[in-house]
């Protein structure tokens, strides 16, 4: 992800009955570009939900992990 300018970022795993299952970021962060990964080993295959908020900007996107 990209952030334009300094920011507080969260990025957020949640599972399909919306409780949150991984805190990925947490940060102020300056402007750049950033990845983040996230070891879902112990997790189980299943549609997962991923909500990035950085700033004014609000994402929420559906993943599906397959083992």
């Amino acid at each position: 992800y990209n952030v334009k300018e300094q920011t507080n970022v969260k990025l957020v795993i949640y599972d399909v009955l919306g409780q949150k299952v991984a805190n990925l970021v947490d940060s102020e962060l300056p402007a750049g570009e950033y990845r983040v990964s996230w070891d879902a080993g112990h997790m189980p295959t299943g549609v997962y939900f991923y909500r990035l908020e950085a700033g004014d900007f609000v994402q929420t996107r559906k993943l599906i992990l397959i083992k």
